[in-house]
């Protein structure tokens, strides 16, 4: 007969776990306290959501909030938010992608109605709303005939063309509420994890990168763990604006920007002598 043995997880620092039936990544970081500043694990180093039953022998990790996969994580959960909010303050938004992004996050979509940068404050708000409801975030593995069902039925053309270029037999996909999104994850355990976030901008993006395709609206943000965090960056972006040098080319009277030149500096008296000390000190004079 064939001897039963306990899934063993294994975990940082000599930790050990034995349990007679299979636990999420979540409940073995909590077991062992590690879980306070988790978003996510890592399984055997493969990243997994905390609510991923681990079903084998693994060697499980939590990726913490502050570290920059888990920052990537908060941030592409994000986007998925600020998605939820943009469909129900615009019914009928078709949505395309909405990656992370080196210090943030965007989203294209195909906006029902005109969307702005007036805007983003009431989507903002319509965030923190969605957050409060603490909706859970469960990812669904569909079979691939029943993932272009839910796509089709919802008319979400584009997410229809991203699934058909998918080998896979199952198809993984994020719902929050009523929102669900084409997604391979991870993504925090519930909307409530999703606080401290800023909209930035609006701009045009064409679908795929293809100038062919249709003009998307994408959004632009950024997300952190902290409310610390958050406020440091956006300091750092209007201290950037600050420092601009189209902006302080205008202020100082250096430079100028012409119709019959764009992108190309017309030099104002003060700005000729600063560009000539410039030159003079390149010369070594």
């Amino acid at each position: 007969m064939e001897a039963w043995t306990l899934p063993k997880y294994a975990g940082p620092e000599g930790l050990e776990l034995f349990s007679p039936q299979a636990l999420s990544a979540g409940e073995i970081l909590s077991r062992w306290g590690l879980d306070a500043s988790a978003v996510a694990a890592r399984s055997d180093g493969e990243p997994v959501d905390l609510t991923a039953a681990i079903e084998k022998d693994s060697f499980v990790e939590p990726i913490a909030s502050s570290s920059r996969e888990g920052l990537d994580i908060l941030r592409h959960s994000t986007s998925h938010l600020m998605a939820q909010a943009v469909q129900r303050l615009f019914p009928g938004t078709r949505l395309g992608i909405g990656p992370s992004i080196q210090d943030g996050f965007y989203y294209d979509m195909e906006v029902a109605g005109t969307l702005t940068e007036e805007d983003l404050p009431r989507i903002e708000e319509e965030m923190r709303r969605i957050t409060s409801e603490d909706t859970p975030v469960e990812r669904l593995l569909l079979p691939r005939e029943q993932a272009l069902a839910l796509f089709r039925e919802r008319g979400a053309v584009y997410k229809l063309e991203l699934v058909s270029e998918i080998p896979d037999e199952f198809i993984s996909i994020y719902r929050q509420g009523e929102f669900a999104d084409l997604c391979r994850g991870p993504h925090v355990v519930s909307t409530s994890r999703l606080g401290h976030f800023k909209l930035l901008s609006v701009a045009g993006a064409y679908w795929r990168g293809d100038e062919k395709n249709i003009m998307l609206t994408r959004v632009y943000g950024t997300a952190f763990d902290t409310a610390e965090a958050l406020q440091d960056h956006i300091n750092r972006i209007e201290e950037a604006k600050r420092r601009d040098h189209r902006k302080l080319g205008k202020e100082l009277d250096l430079f100028s920007i012409q119709e019959e030149g764009p992108g190309f500096p017309f030099f104002h008296p003060k700005g000729t002598v600063v560009i000539n000390r410039l030159v003079g000190f390149w010369r070594g004079g």
